[in-house]
C-alpha cells in the first residue's frame, strides 16, 4: 500500500468518526525548531542526563542546573512558530471533527495555532509554583528575562519557583489526566501524531482508547510499539502528512 493509499484510508476513518481525539508528542513540534528528546544525534537526552537536570529530586537539590538546561529550550519555545501540523489539527477542530488534543508537549503551540481544547499532560510554561509555599505566578516577560539571564527565580518566601511542567518523579496533573482518560474512553478514533509512545503514563492513553474500542491512526517518523495494533500507520513527518490528511478529508466531504 502506498503512502497516498494510507492517507486516503486515514481520511475515511476521520470522515466517519463521531468523537475523534488526537494524541501528540515532541515530534509534532520538531518542525517548529523545537528538538525532541530521543532522536539520534539531536535528542535532548543525548546531551544531558534527565535525572540530573529534569527530575524533581535534582530540582530541589540544585535548581540552577535545571534552569541552565531549560534556558536554551525556553528561548526556542518563546520564538518558535506553530507549524503546518499544528494548524492541521486546529482546522479539524474548527470543522467540528476533532474534539480534543491530548499532548505531551509544553510549548503552547497547539493553542497558538488556534486549538481550543488542549489537555497538557506534562504541564506548561505559562505559570510557575513556589516549591516551598506553593504560591503561583504567571510566567510573564519579567519572569522569562530572569530565566534567560541565567538567574534562578525566587519567591518572596525564599523558595524557588518551578515552572508548571512535569519533571521526572512528579505525578501528572490529576484533573488533566482524568479529562484525558475520559476523552480516550469516549473516543471512537484516536490520531497519534509525533510521539514515540515511550513515556508513561502519558503514553498509555492511546492504548486505553484502543481498549475502549477506538480505531487508530498513527503518524510518526519512527516505528512505535503501537504500530502493530493501529488501523493505519504512516511513517513520515507530521508537518508533511497532517496537512495532506486534512485536505483529503475536505475533498471527501465536498459535495
Amino acid at each position: 500500500m502506498t503512502r497516498e493509499d494510507r492517507i486516503e484510508q486515514a481520511a475515511e476513518l476521520i470522515r466517519h468518526a463521531q468523537h475523534m481525539v488526537a494524541f501528540t508528542g515532541a515530534g509534532h513540534s520538531t518542525g517548529s525548531g523545537i528538538p525532541d528528546f530521543r532522536s539520534p544525534g539531536s535528542g535532548l537526552w543525548e546531551k544531558a542526563n534527565p535525572m540530573l537536570v529534569a527530575s524533581i529530586w535534582a530540582f530541589r537539590l540544585n535548581p540552577k542546573s535545571f534552569y541552565d538546561w531549560i534556558r536554551p529550550l525556553a528561548l526556542t519555545m518563546l520564538t518558535a512558530p506553530p507549524n503546518p501540523a499544528h494548524y492541521a489539527l486546529a482546522a479539524l477542530e474548527e470543522a467540528g471533527i476533532l474534539k480534543a488534543i491530548i499532548t505531551q508537549n509544553i510549548d503552547n503551540l497547539h493553542q497558538r495555532a488556534g486549538s481550543r481544547r488542549v489537555l497538557e499532560l506534562h504541564g506548561h510554561m505559562r505559570e510557575a509554583t513556589c516549591i516551598r509555599c506553593y504560591a503561583k505566578v504567571a510566567i510573564d516577560p519579567a519572569f522569562e528575562n530572569l530565566i534567560l539571564e541565567g538567574k534562578v527565580p525566587y519567591c518572596k518566601c525564599g523558595g524557588v519557583y518551578k515552572p508548571d511542567v512535569i519533571l521526572f518523579g512528579e505525578q501528572l496533573p490529576v484533573r488533566v489526566l482524568n479529562q484525558a482518560v475520559a476523552e480516550a474512553r469516549r473516543a471512537d478514533l484516536i490520531l497519534i501524531a509525533g510521539s514515540s509512545l515511550e513515556v508513561t503514563p502519558a503514553a498509555d492513553i492511546p492504548y486505553l482508547a484502543a481498549e475502549s474500542g477506538a480505531r487508530s491512526i498513527i503518524v510518526n517518523l519512527q516505528r512505535t510499539g503501537f504500530d502493530a495494533q493501529a488501523d493505519v500507520v504512516i511513517h513520515g513527518d507530521v508537518v508533511d502528512i497532517l496537512p495532506r490528511l486534512v485536505e483529503a478529508v475536505r475533498q471527501r466531504e465536498a459535495p
